[in-house]
């Protein structure tokens, strides 16, 4: 269910696409409850991004910081998950504070072609290759998530992997639209390179946002 934010005209305004609550689809934390919030603005321009429409940071309005922790509280979820877009446009520290203040978990999606920011407990890292992620990421990753499109890309996700620390959760997702073709190779691929697990867009096989 989308979450209706009133708006008003506040200083240290972020660009909103949609925020709603739903259960986390993919990686380490599917099938938890979460509220995410969806910002508006993306420059890396993955040519299968589902969320075209997030691109545009203008077509998107913009609320205060005080009203995106709000409509987080009313949740009665633990965690938040700030996504895109690229959430990394934007720096996410006051942001993150806020949420953290009022007892809220954060966790980021984010592909790391920009820097830093913010204070997380779970950082999605989930390189791109229409822009160069930052160094920072690597060790600061607690997930790596590689969507993989084609047979190429199982030796561009060892190529990040080798660049994370020890402790970082590995994950192959296969690319919605090309999932029945990229299933068998990555299930082929795990059991060969077992430190490696599947992650599935679950809410889409659920239908739900």
């Amino acid at each position: 269910m989308k979450t209706s934010i009133q708006k008003d005209n506040g200083l240290n305004e972020l660009p909103l696409m949609e925020s709603f609550l739903t259960v986390q689809g993919e990686g380490l934390h599917t099938g938890s409850a979460a509220y995410f919030i969806r910002l508006g603005g993306c420059d890396v321009g993955c040519v299968w991004c589902d969320v075209k429409e997030s691109w545009d940071a203008e077509a998107h309005p913009k609320y205060s910081i005080d009203q995106l922790v709000d409509s987080a509280k009313a949740q009665n979820v633990d965690i938040v998950v700030i996504t895109g877009g690229e959430p990394l446009m934007y720096d996410l520290k006051e942001l993150t504070d806020g949420l953290r203040a009022a007892g809220l978990k954060t966790h980021i999606e984010t592909s790391g072609a920009h820097q830093l920011s913010g204070n997380w407990d779970w950082l999605c890292f989930s390189p791109k290759k229409f822009m160069a992620p930052k160094e920072e990421f690597y060790k600061a990753s607690d997930e790596l998530k590689v969507i993989v499109y084609n047979k190429s890309d199982f030796k561009w996700a060892e190529e990040h992997a080798a660049k994370c620390a020890d402790t970082v959760n590995l994950f192959l997702q296969p690319e919605w639209s090309r999932k029945d073709q990229m299933m068998p190779l990555i299930v082929d691929y795990v059991k060969k390179n077992p430190k490696w697990r599947i992650s599935l867009q679950t809410h889409k096989y659920m239908d739900i946002p």
